[in-house]
């Protein structure tokens, strides 16, 4: 069943899938971070809010607003869903200016194999854009 994209559905698919996975709780051994998503540009207007911490080393992704992330991405829609999709590599979208990144950066950097881990993880999980 498909899940519709950045819904409370796909959080908790991706929450799922990404618990039950041993390369991302792996790489989320010993973490403890957040990091809230700003989508825009989103059809029909509207801004999504997004999600995800690790707590403990056990990943969760949200819906909404989350307290004080390290980090805070902003992206538009097309980026967000090209990243997802597999179509972009997020550190590359960075670099061409298509997501912006405010936060402690150095803790970014640190998380990207976890962030490698989880697109193997949750690509067999089915989107709707």
């Amino acid at each position: 069943m498909a899940v519709k994209f950045q819904s409370e559905e796909w959080a908790k698919e991706m929450t799922n899938t990404l618990q039950a996975n041993e390369a991302v709780t792996g790489a989320a051994k010993g973490q403890n971070t957040s990091v809230q998503f700003v989508t825009n540009e989103v059809p029909g207007g509207t801004e999504n809010k997004t999600f995800f911490k690790i707590v403990e080393g056990v990943p969760e992704v949200g819906v909404g607003d989350i307290d004080s992330p390290e980090a805070t991405i902003t992206q538009t829609y097309e980026t967000a869903v090209a990243i997802d999709k597999g179509e972009l590599n997020s550190q590359n979208a960075f670099m061409q200016g298509k997501i912006k990144i405010a936060g402690n950066m150095m803790k970014m950097m640190q998380l990207q194999p976890f962030v490698q881990a989880v697109g193997a993880a949750t690509k067999d999980v089915i989107r709707e854009y």
